[in-house]
């Protein structure tokens, strides 16, 4: 099987980094633990203003970029569909695509570049404070077949759902030229927000779906992980539920396997999520069995858990490559 290439589309964020040690913050800012609200252009500067006594680290960020990034990474040819400012910030954003050796299609417009203040308490949970900006103004109209040419998988971040109009024309679009689609839920309040338009969506588009615990626990209404995976299954041919530091559930028809977390040292859990969706859709996109591919996600999340942000380090990288080949040449 040819190795695939895949296209991402999502919120083009920068995302501003910052450790805390009071929680109390949160309460301050109205924002709940370990979820990710909406601001508008004022909050996301009043945050600013909240976390000006910590240190804070910036990096181009977004659930989907951060997703294509570690494809990029992999070696997997890897694209990037979305909508920045005319700004500082969205030139920082398509050179840090371009460093990661992912292709930018990014449109330009004279609202601010959307960024993300993400908050890490001390267990390593984070918190988000989103100003969408300039990503949200991508519309049906900038959504044409010429995109998704000499693409074959479709990945859309859950954010996208604030967007219904483009994401439905997107995810037609792509449909129609032949690729396979895959969505990672995002977040359990944009999942509790959004459920019936996240259905409809997921039954009449989307082949893999990702989803953690809470977010699968809001999407089916079912306690038990396993009881969610399932539900999700019946509809689309491949399910997986993440549960942390628990590891991970993957299911495609009868198919069903429990994947083992890898071993880490936890600093932050910002973008295991999105990472794990790199490893699982690099050992998808070469036609690797299930489990292998699940087994990849968990390597790679176990990989980014250790650093602060999204940003895996060359040791880790490397680390993780020797390790994913290794799985790769055990498999029976």
């Amino acid at each position: 099987m040819a190795q695939q290439k895949i296209l991402g589309i999502g919120s083009a964020l920068t995302d501003i980094l910052t450790p805390i040690q009071d929680e109390s913050i949160l309460s301050e800012l109205n924002l709940p633990k370990g979820s990710m609200t909406h601001v508008d252009m004022a909050t996301s500067l009043k945050v600013g203003e909240a976390l000006a006594s910590f240190d804070s680290t910036m990096a181009a960020g977004g659930s989907a970029a951060n997703t294509v990034s570690g494809l990029a990474k992999l070696g997997i040819e890897a694209g990037f569909l979305s909508k920045v400012g005319k700004d500082e910030i969205g030139s920082f954003f398509e050179k840090e695509m371009l460093d990661t050796k992912v292709t930018p299609e990014l449109f330009r417009t004279e609202t601010p570049s959307g960024r993300v203040q993400a908050i890490i308490t001390p267990d390593g949970e984070r918190t988000f404070a989103t100003y969408l900006g300039a990503s949200l103004e991508l519309s049906p109209d900038d959504i044409t077949p010429d995109l998704f040419k000499g693409w074959d998988i479709f990945y859309v971040e859950g954010y996208l759902v604030a967007n219904p109009n483009m994401l439905n024309k997107a995810m037609e679009t792509a449909k129609a030229c032949g690729l396979k689609i895959a969505i990672d839920m995002a977040s359990y309040n944009m999942v509790e927000d959004n459920r019936d338009y996240m259905l409809q969506l997921i039954n009449d588009y989307v082949d893999i779906v990702f989803a953690n615990e809470t977010e699968a626990k809001a999407f089916t209404k079912l306690e038990d992980p396993k009881a969610s995976l399932k539900e999700i299954a019946k509809l689309c041919k491949i399910a997986v539920v993440k549960v942390g530091k628990d590891g991970s559930w993957v299911r495609s028809g009868s198919e069903e396997y429990y994947i083992k977390p890898w071993p880490a040292k936890t600093v932050d859990a910002t973008g295991a999520g999105d990472t794990y969706a790199a490893g699982f859709l690099y050992a998808h996109s070469q036609g690797l069995p299930l489990e292998v591919c699940g087994q990849v996600g968990s390597i790679i999340a176990a990989k980014v858990v250790e650093v602060i942000g999204t940003k895996i380090d060359i040791p880790r990288w490397r680390e993780a490559k020797q390790e994913i080949r290794k799985v790769i040449e055990n498999r029976a």
